[in-house]
């Protein structure tokens, strides 16, 4: 009403009106067709004082209006409710100006409140019956939606979803072994603490990466192809046992899996060591023979009077053992792997091997190894991996030789063989998980399945790596087969430190 009675009062035949001798003639006519065009109840044209020129009742022209007009004339808007000729009614009252900016009427736009009521009256049924429709639609549709969405949620209330929630965190997080899902996109949804901790990323968040910026090459494969029964990867320096269902399908779809990964670190060591010690005690018990034998030659030395010959093999036999006088020496420092050569020795003896020992030490007066510089159990593990290898291509025969040169600044460990050596199209590789040099001598026909293969050499290199030293392959130029090198520096602090001492 308010756009109605401003477009009124700005019509130029409107104002034009107001200088003609009987405006009432001009402006009457169009009132009403705005009138009848808008919808609205009466459009009143007045003068300056309230006398109008149009009216819905013709009889009305001429004469003042019943309401105040003061407002309109005095150049402001009134919007309200009013009781006019008509009756009650809500109306809008504007100012009509003239060219020089003088107040020359007032346009006066109205609707009955009974017109009002009648319209609301007449609308509120179809209204009221939409309402009604839209909540029953909305009621059905609600009561749908909860269905399925109870369905889904194998019809839980929100307080045992929660109860669950918090005890599946539990559960997942208390569990020893790591478990990773990735879904179909290759996306971590869930990884718990213990895979964190296996996979050495510390107390990064692991849910919402992509899987291959998180998992090797080697754990990748186990979740994309499937392992139930288990199978070893190596994983920084872990020995890791990994599981999964597979996220392949025959159809080459890929979709959400599971991954299950346990260490397998001190289960292997102590594999390892449960069968140096049973190897250890085969060897004693050989020794015991030897030693029988030995006094043997002892006594019958005695009895044929001489004394000297005697004192010679009780002097011969007396220092070193298994491993001989000087490597004995070289190794009183470092027990630990002053024992797994004396193991390994026992071993090759018992296969037919040659196993021989050659320890220098350049680092210590008093003629110790001191390995222990290099880090607890490392050399062990170096060692221990290298002359396994060795000693599970060969045969029968075979030669194997070990040195280890000491100095103020690190150690080189060299082991060698007289066997057929290493490919050269193998070379390059040996060093990356998964790749066994055994496989190509027919050493793993009998061997169970999940068993250590292609981690080894592995393991080797990345301790090596982690104390900035070498690794390497050639041939051996006095056995002629293969040698396997490695270099580990000792940290100038602690060679340093260890000079002083």
């Amino acid at each position: 009403m308010t756009a109605v009675a401003q477009s009124v009062a700005r019509l130029p035949v409107i104002l034009d009106a107001y200088d003609s001798v009987d405006p009432s003639s001009v402006i009457q006519p169009v009132a009403e067709v705005i009138r009848e065009a808008s919808n609205v109840t009466y459009v009143v044209v007045t003068d300056e004082n309230g006398i109008r020129y149009s009216h819905p009742n013709p009889e009305r022209i001429g004469e003042r209006v019943s309401t105040d007009p003061s407002v309109p004339l005095s150049g402001a808007i009134f919007v309200g409710t009013e009781t006019g000729t008509l009756g009650e009614s809500w109306r809008v009252k504007v100012p009509v100006f003239a060219e020089d900016g003088d107040i020359i009427g007032a346009v006066s736009v109205g609707i009955l409140e009974s017109a009002l009521r009648e319209e609301y009256a007449g609308s509120l049924t179809p209204l009221l019956a939409a309402l009604g429709g839209a909540t029953v639609l909305g009621v059905l549709g609600a009561a749908g939606v909860t269905a399925v969405i109870r369905r889904r949620i194998y019809r839980l209330e929100p307080r045992e979803i929660a109860s669950l929630v918090d005890a599946n965190e539990i559960m997942l997080h208390g569990l020893s072994e790591g478990v990773v899902a990735v879904d179909g996109a290759g996306v971590i949804t869930v990884a718990n603490d213990a895979a964190r901790e296996l996979l050495g990323t510390g107390d990064r968040e692991l849910v919402g990466l992509p899987a291959v910026e998180v998992l090797e090459p080697g754990l990748r494969a186990v979740l994309d192809d499937g392992e139930r029964e288990g199978r070893l990867v190596l994983v920084g320096e872990r020995i890791l046992v990994a599981r999964s269902t597979g996220r392949q399908r025959d159809d080459g779809r890929a979709v959400d899996a599971t991954l299950l990964i346990r260490d397998h670190t001190e289960l292997h060591e102590a594999v390892r060591q449960m069968e140096g010690a049973q190897s250890l005690t085969d060897g004693l018990r050989a020794q015991a023979h030897e030693f029988q034998n030995t006094m043997h030659v002892v006594g019958g030395l005695l009895e044929l009077g001489l004394p000297d010959e005697a004192l010679a093999v009780v002097r011969r036999e007396g220092r070193g053992g298994a491993l001989g006088v000087e490597a004995a020496d070289a190794l009183h420092d470092d027990p630990e792997l002053a024992a797994l050569l004396m193991v390994k020795r026992i071993q090759a003896r018992e296969r037919g091997m040659e196993f021989e020992v050659a320890v220098a030490s350049r680092s210590d007066p008093q003629g110790g190894l001191r390995a222990g510089l290099i880090g607890e159990g490392d050399l062990v593990t170096i060692v221990g991996n290298l002359v396994d290898n060795a000693m599970e291509v060969g045969g029968v025969g075979t030669r194997i030789a070990l040195s280890i040169d000491a100095t103020p600044w690190g150690v080189a460990i060299a082991v060698e063989d007289d066997g057929p050596g290493v490919p050269e199209a193998l070379r390059a590789h040996v060093f990356e998980v998964g790749v066994s040099t055994k496989e190509r001598h027919g050493a793993d026909e009998d061997a169970p399945q999940g068993s250590q293969r292609g981690i080894g050499l592995a393991l080797v290199r990345r301790i090596a790596e982690r104390h900035r030293g070498t690794v390497a392959l050639d041939d051996s130029p006095a056995l002629g087969g293969a040698r396997f090198t490695v270099v580990l520096p000792i940290s100038r602090t602690a060679a340093v430190e260890e000079t002083a001492r």
